[in-house]
């Protein structure tokens, strides 16, 4: 198995304490730096935008009851030039990368390239710059910069306009990064049709404020404009290293991803807690659909992340161990959910921590073996609301000291 480590770089107050941003970058780097020796493989940063706090005094808060900011980091680019500068081994990955805003699918590639004709000048340089991509967890982060509806029809359909205004940014985010020339007329348009969405009352709606705009009420597909309109354009640099770009769509959406892999190689994303079975299916799935180039699809090209409540303190049995880790979880994802939501719904809590891997290092050695495949990427979630910046990172020591030898050297 191959273990990542993620950090979320949550300022949110935990037991009625919140650090400063100053002690958030700090923590973040003492932990990536000791990941780096502990032998990680990549550390996944969490990306997020515009205060979450500020936005609780909109109209239409999407987050209401979350305390502090969902995430610190906004520029994994900027992070990612110091984690490479003070550490030897880790590469560095996106958690995920929001290619709608702060100017869209063309200056995120473009600013991708620029950081990989930097990061790549040391011809022996081979850490790669894994980008995660996908469209941004919370629409108030994306409204700002324009992506809202913009007429009734888009409107009527937006659940479903969000997913197609995705998919063309991500068209044009990988032929930029191909290195073609490209206008918004090479792009597929986006097209609406029943097929689409829950019910046919949705699609009525939909039609309605089509025929209402103008449109003919026989239609059966409607057509889009397109949300990037531009002139023939190449991104700058052009010659860069593109053997240290590895891409991780964040969606899971079979035809998108079998879309995007006609292109070029891209990899899928599962930062949330997904069935097995929809995780078997994707496996089973991208082993046709994965860009020939890169070779056969393997189970590591897709990182599943991994919530840790490790605890290995001195003077605990195992069974004091296991009562103490599971208080821990069911702790911090109570004040999750409370925070997403409001109130607390002891099933969800419950569901999370079964989730989880909890307990002592043999323990979780134990879970691992049972619920992941000898193959399998985890992206393991040891900040988890825990700003004890010396306990997270024993944790992040006893599951490398500890767990791993257990896993590598266990039965299945």
């Amino acid at each position: 198995m191959q273990f990542d480590i993620f950090f979320s770089i949550a300022q949110t107050p935990v037991s009625g304490y919140c650090p400063s941003e100053k002690e958030m970058f700090e923590n973040f780097f003492d932990q990536v730096k000791l990941a780096d020796t502990l032998g990680y493989g990549c550390a996944w940063i969490a990306e997020s935008h515009l205060s979450t706090e500020v936005q609780k005094n909109n109209l239409n808060p999407v987050v209401p009851h979350f305390k502090g900011e969902i995430g610190l980091n906004v520029d994994v680019l900027q992070l990612a030039h110091r984690v490479f500068a003070c550490t030897k081994h880790i590469e560095v990955g996106s958690a995920i990368m929001n290619i709608l805003c702060n100017g869209g699918p063309i200056a995120a590639a473009e600013r991708i390239a620029a950081f990989l004709a930097l990061h790549g000048l040391t011809e022996t340089e081979s850490r790669r710059l894994q980008i995660g991509f996908a469209a941004g967890r919370f629409e108030f982060m994306n409204r700002a910069y324009g992506i809202v509806p913009r007429d009734s029809v888009e409107e009527a359909a937006w659940p479903v306009v969000k997913g197609l205004i995705f998919r063309e940014a991500a068209h044009i985010f990988l032929h930029l990064l191909q290195g073609k020339s490209l206008s918004s007329q090479d792009i597929a348009p986006s097209i609406l049709n029943k097929g689409m969405f829950r019910s046919e009352e949705d699609w009525q709606r939909v039609k309605e404020a089509y025929v209402i705009s103008g449109g003919d009420d026989r239609a059966v597909e409607i057509t889009l404009n397109p949300r990037f309109v531009f002139e023939e354009l190449k991104i700058i640099p052009k010659d860069w290293r593109r053997d240290l770009l590895d891409l991780v769509v964040g969606s899971h959406d079979p035809s998108l991803q079998a879309e995007l892999n006609q292109i070029m190689p891209v990899k899928v994303f599962n930062l949330s807690i997904t069935s097995p079975e929809l995780i078997e299916d994707t496996h089973h799935r991208m082993q046709k659909d994965f860009h020939e180039s890169a070779g056969p699809w393997q189970r590591s090209y897709m990182p599943r992340t991994a919530m840790v409540f490790l605890n290995d303190e001195i003077g605990l049995s195992e069974e004091e161990k296991e009562v103490a880790a599971r208080n821990e979880a069911y702790e911090a994802l109570g004040e999750y959910w409370k925070a997403l939501e409001g109130t607390l719904d002891p099933s969800k809590v419950e569901g999370a921590t079964e989730n989880a891997l909890l307990g002592s290092p043999s323990q979780i050695a134990s879970q691992i073996l049972k619920r992941y495949d000898a193959g399998d990427r985890l992206m393991l979630w040891f900040d988890f609301y825990n700003h004890d910046n010396e306990r997270v990172m024993r944790n992040m020591r006893a599951f490398a000291e500890k767990v791993i030898p257990l896993v590598n050297n266990g039965s299945r």
